[in-house]
């Protein structure tokens, strides 16, 4: 988050100028070493000068000496030499002044570039390096800009402990921080210190100026402003030159900041580059941090809101329902209240959703809940507690005045017109079930429980009803028995439990035994036996169906496999399936497969379904009765007679077995109705080649006179009982 800065001496300053001083002090060393050499130089030449003088003078007189001519020669001679030797010697010096004056000059020239680069170097350096003092003031500030749930929850205070630290570093007299709302600009301005209304006038006015001339707003941008006032050793009577560093988020929709515009840091007080590089650092860092709190905070109000908020009707939820209902037992309780809750849930809601579709949905919702929350009164609790289903606590008011309250909301729904996409109109109406406390229930769970009865009953009834419910605590306990009995029976699904017993069909010509039908018991640990009628309605109402199937048809198969392997011959079998098999849930695979591992024919495996399950979905059955035969099965309709429309069915659908209902059989020898419907069926479907097994024969008089009309086949506890092995 922090640009890298380098610690270096406090005394830079002053390394620089003792280096500068020691240049300087080399420069002035050559010089006067340059002048000392041309100095002497000089001394030479005019020496040299003097003893030529003074050797021509000589040779001039060497003619009035009195020395003989070879004398004089040699003198003259010597004092020529001389003379030529200082000549050469003073040129020779000259050269080599010259030479060295040259390098004195480069070397003055490289010791002044030098000189000058290290003082240019020393100044950036000085420009870019932070001292160690300022560098552990800025640590100080930013060890404090830690983002916690309090300090987000609160971030305005957040802001200020954070300015607090900041000021007591870097002393400054105003602060400011700006987000972009969907209104405008919303400001909030900080004064360290006390100041006077024109200052803050002037402040005011010149900074959002400022500012928003930075952060490249126009003039005319709408600002919402709050100030705080911040205590600080500050006091300003008139305003001069602010300086004013902004720091702006880069790419304000990917970092997605709730609009964070930028941070801005004004002071009077004149900053350094190092301060100033300082300060924008941390105000980079408060940007982000600031900039999050702020948009956490947010998140934060509005995940507080929709946890207590449903967010389509804007009415409470079901938390907080349940919360509610607790505070107002408690209440109740205290005061000795009563209160009431209303339980409503729209009539056949899935068909405006289905024909409009979801929007005009959600549109039905929110209008509903506008009229639930208008009829309501201010203290009452209105929520959606999902779905189509709104629950009301009615405080202080008991069942009657409930109803009175539960019948005014329903006719209101059901007077009111709720538009349609296409123009029209539409109207809905309610279900509401009611219950009061402490009459009806004393606690959560059974005060919910009795208004989802209450509720329940109203939809029974025809709907567009209310209902209450009488005796809800032993309504209450009879379903939560009827729960326990589901879960036992889950248990004996996945323990084994479920076991098949075989009861034989006759051949009613031969009075041989020609298949068994698997009939489904649940043997219980200590060995009792329970029929199938006892839990199969269960199972079906829990979803269960399936697995039981899959249990009779393997235990099936493998009692079949085992009776095959003793005697030779195999047998048909019969075995029930579950409405929910027609449905494509594979199971003719799964019976397929089995028969195939345990070396079973498909051909003696009869399936039979309730005629009431089997022809409720004509389409699937026509397809189900495909794959079955396909496979090599064979199926049989089960208690043929008892549906309105048996007639249709048998035109519409051909079946290998058709067992009669046993309510026409028991009566076929005192009833000349029945005795007439049973032998006509049992011609219609020999016309029709199909088989008809009649159930429920519990005496040999009734097995005669079945044999008589010509039935093909018959079971019944007089043929025999339902065994635990194929016999």
């Amino acid at each position: 988050m922090l640009p890298i800065f380098s610690v270096v001496p406090q005394n830079l300053e002053g390394m620089r100028q003792q280096v500068l001083e020691r240049f300087a002090a080399l420069i002035e060393n050559q010089t006067r070493t340059q002048l000392f050499a041309e100095n002497i130089g000089a001394l030479v030449h005019d020496v040299n000068a003097e003893i030529n003088a003074g050797h021509a003078q000589s040779i001039q007189l060497l003619d009035k000496i009195d020395i003989s001519q070879a004398d004089r020669d040699a003198i003259q001679s010597r004092l020529r030499s001389d003379m030529a030797l200082a000549g050469r010697l003073d040129k020779t010096l000259e050269l080599l002044l010259g030479e060295r004056r040259r390098q004195w000059d480069v070397n003055d020239e490289h010791l002044r570039r030098v000189m000058l680069d290290f003082n240019r170097t020393a100044e950036n350096l000085a420009g870019t390096l932070v001292e160690k003092d300022l560098l552990e003031r800025q640590s100080h500030v930013l060890e404090n800009i830690i983002i916690s749930h309090e300090k987000v929850s609160q971030w305005r205070l957040f802001v200020q402990e954070i300015l607090s630290s900041f000021h007591s570093i870097f002393p400054f007299n105003f602060f400011f921080i700006a987000f972009a709302e969907e209104h405008g600009l919303s400001l909030y301005l900080y004064f360290l210190g006390e100041y006077s209304h024109e200052v803050k006038e002037s402040v005011r006015g010149k900074l959002m100026r400022e500012m928003l001339a930075k952060l490249g707003l126009p003039e005319d941008t709408l600002i919402d402003t709050e100030e705080f006032e911040m205590p600080a050793h500050a006091k300003v009577d008139s305003l001069s030159d602010i300086d004013l560093i902004t720091v702006r988020v880069p790419e304000l929709d990917a970092l997605n900041l709730a609009g964070v515009l930028g941070v801005a840091y004004g002071s009077l007080q004149k900053l350094t580059a190092q301060e100033a590089s300082v300060i924008r650092s941390i105000l980079a860092v408060m940007v982000m941090v600031v900039g999050s709190s702020k948009a956490l905070s947010k998140t934060l109000a509005e995940l507080e809101y929709y946890s207590t908020h449903d967010p389509l009707t804007g009415l409470h939820n079901r938390r907080h329902f349940n919360e509610m209902l607790e505070y107002e037992i408690d209440r109740s309780e205290r005061h000795r209240h009563e209160f009431s809750i209303l339980m409503l849930d729209l009539d056949d809601f899935k068909d405006i959703n289905d024909t409009y579709g979801h929007p005009c949905g959600d549109a039905t919702l929110r209008a509903v809940s506008e009229i639930v929350r208008g009829t309501m009164r201010k203290g009452d609790l209105t929520t959606r507690i999902g779905g189509d289903e709104f629950a009301i606590i009615l405080t202080e008011t008991s069942q009657d005045g409930a109803r009175e309250v539960a019948e005014k909301l329903r006719m209101a729904l059901r007077d009111h017109k709720f538009e349609a996409p296409n123009g029209k109109t539409f109207h809905i109406t309610t279900s509401i079930g009611l219950i009061a406390y402490p009459k009806d229930a004393q606690n959560i769970s059974d005060l919910m429980a009795g208004v989802d009865i209450g509720l329940y009953r109203a939809k029974s009834i025809g709907k567009d009803s209310v209902c209450s419910v009488e005796q809800v605590e032993d309504k209450i306990q009879t379903g939560r028995h009827v729960r326990d009995h589901a879960e036992k029976l889950r248990e004996a699904l996945h323990k084994g439990y479920i076991q098949p017993y075989f009861q034989p069909i006759l051949d009613c010509k031969s009075g041989e035994i020609f298949a068994f039908e698997a009939l489904a018991r649940l043997v219980e640990p200590n060995g009792e036996t329970i029929s199938a009628g006892a839990f199969i309605e269960t199972i079906e109402k829990y979803g269960m169906g399936r697995e039981l199937d899959r249990v009779m048809i393997r235990k099936s198969l493998e009692t079949l496999k085992v009776h095959i392997t003793g005697n030779g011959a195999p047998r048909k079998l019969f075995i029930n399936l579950s409405s929910q098999e027609i449905q494509g849930r594979g199971v003719l695979g799964y019976a397929d497969n089995l028969c195939q591992e345990l070396g079973i024919p498909p051909q003696n495996i009869v399936f039979e379904l309730l005629e009431r399950d089997a022809i409720g979905d004509m389409t699937h059955m026509r397809k189900f009765l495909t794959e079955l035969r396909r496979s090599g099965f064979s199926f049989a309709l089960d208690d043929f007679g008892s549906g309105y429309n048996s007639f249709h069915y048998l035109r519409e659908l051909h079946f290998e077995f058709v067992k009669l209902d046993g309510d026409f059989v028991r009566n076929i020898l005192v009833s000349r109705i029945d005795h007439a419907l049973v032998k006509n069926l049992s011609c219609m479907c020999r016309d029709l080649g199909m088989m008809m097994v009649a159930e429920f024969v519990e005496s040999q008089e009734v097995m005669t006179a079945l044999r008589e009309m010509g039935v093909n086949y018959a079971q019944g506890f007089h043929l025999g009982v339902p065994t635990p092995r194929i016999l």
